[in-house]
């Protein structure tokens, strides 16, 4: 198929600009509303082409240059060409889109949109390990970077804006170590995880290996490793084939929030933006009026359920993820308020007789399954905190909240992802009398 000659409407989740071209709808990557481009299809379905970006035939007043070399090929960024107040105001109108267009949800009211700094950001980051070069140019070093976009072919890289300073030390320290071949070639994956929060102070590092097999010698790789990265003060070895694994530290670190410690270990998740932790944790828990018993569904490491037990009598506290809910344990320790269920959320509310005042949600981005939002709806908390990643899902759930007798009375945009198309929200729910 010839290369489409279009113009971008508008842009929409998932990072890629809409367009039309006979007919059919065109999604294109890396555009601006009122932009001219010419655009390569690589999908063509019934009722949508889905195309890569040739060249910008007339070009937005609004569009800026990349700060990043590898804008375009590697698939972690979306919006790097657009400025930083643009990419605000543009995640604002998609989220409304999104609610009204999948879930006819009208929220007329103001979306309170929480800024990060745009770069230097994620407290977390995942690198791929993969041989330089292509097909039967490869070479015999190992390169590491991230998947380019829509792909798992690795993208080289030797920097990242987005990374807080201490987890790019960590992954330079790495590139310099797989350039010498001074590390395993069965090395496939590397994860990072640092406690540096806003000030930069005290940052401490959980470091996880993945391998296609288990390294011999590994308490002499670990070493070696611990050399290259003086702050890592946990290192994993995974062999996912085989389910093997090895640890050579705690297991765990442990993070600031305000003035709160969170243990986090290998195998949890925690926010991933240092700066806007303590504000998201103060728009869920700090910000509410309290009462008797608040529910904290889809907990992790408690991030929400250690304040809320400031506000209320009882907090249960219910976490899965059985690695999550050890340190869910060890957070809540000190606050005696809090009753720590490492279930299922849905067989959870299956048992569940009481009427809670607040049910804070924060589920994976699938959204609630509706079997466990339907329970949680028939409690008939007073009110409820939905916190997403995932507008389309989000959009889903809040329909059927608003048609369960809930309104909604806040909607927040956290943007804890800059330069990407994805955003946190949090909306605040109370039942209609």
């Amino acid at each position: 198929m010839p290369p489409l000659d279009l113009k971008i409407e508008k842009l929409i989740y998932g990072g890629e600009g809409l367009g039309h071209h006979n007919g059919s709808t065109v999604f294109v990557p890396f555009v601006l509303p009122e932009e001219r481009v010419e655009a390569q299809p690589v999908e063509q379905k019934k009722k949508f082409v889905r195309a890569h970006l040739e060249k910008i035939l007339e070009a937005s007043a609004a569009r800026i240059a990349p700060r990043c070399p590898y804008f375009g090929e590697c698939g972690g960024c979306d919006y790097q060409h657009i400025p930083y107040e643009a990419q605000l105001q543009y995640k604002t109108e998609i989220l409304r889109e999104t609610l009204r267009r999948l879930g006819r949800v009208e929220w007329t009211g103001p979306v309170t949109v929480h800024r990060s700094p745009e770069w230097d950001y994620r407290n977390r980051a995942q690198w791929k390990v993969r041989a330089l070069g292509e097909g039967d140019k490869k070479t015999s070093h190992l390169g590491i970077g991230y998947f380019r976009g829509n792909s798992t072919a690795l993208c080289a890289v030797d920097d990242c804006a987005v990374l807080a300073p201490s987890l790019l030390n960590a992954f330079q320290a790495i590139r310099g170590a797989l350039a010498r071949d001074a590390l395993r070639r069965e090395l496939r994956e590397f994860e990072a995880f640092t406690s540096e929060n806003a000030d930069g102070a005290n940052a401490t590092l959980l470091l996880t290996f993945s391998f296609s097999s288990f390294p011999s010698r590994a308490q002499e790789l670990a070493e070696k490793i611990r050399s290259l990265i003086p702050q890592g003060e946990s290192i994993l070895f995974f062999d996912p084939a085989r389910e093997r694994m090895e640890l050579f530290g705690p297991g765990y670190i442990e993070t600031a929030v305000a003035d709160r410690k969170f243990r986090v270990g290998h195998f949890s998740f925690f926010q991933v933006n240092r700066f806007l932790t303590e504000e998201l944790a103060r728009a869920v828990a700090q910000d509410e009026p309290g009462g008797r018993l608040a529910l904290d569904l889809f907990a992790g490491v408690g991030l929400f359920s250690v304040p809320l037990a400031e506000k209320f009598e009882r907090v249960i506290a219910v976490e899965s993820n059985p690695a999550a809910a050890r340190d869910l344990q060890t957070n809540v320790r000190a606050a005696a308020a809090v009753d720590v269920r490492d279930a299922d959320v849905e067989r959870f509310l299956e048992k569940v007789k009481e009427t809670p005042d607040l049910v804070v949600l924060d589920p994976p981005r699938a959204g609630m399954a509706r079997p466990a939002l339907d329970r949680s709806l028939r409690l008939a908390p007073e009110r409820i905190t939905y916190v997403s990643c995932e507008p389309p899902t989000l959009a889903r759930d809040l329909a059927a909240m608003v048609a369960a007798n809930y309104e909604i009375t806040e909607m927040h945009l956290f943007d804890l992802f800059p330069q990407t198309f994805h955003m946190e929200t949090v909306t605040r729910l109370r039942r209609r009398p």
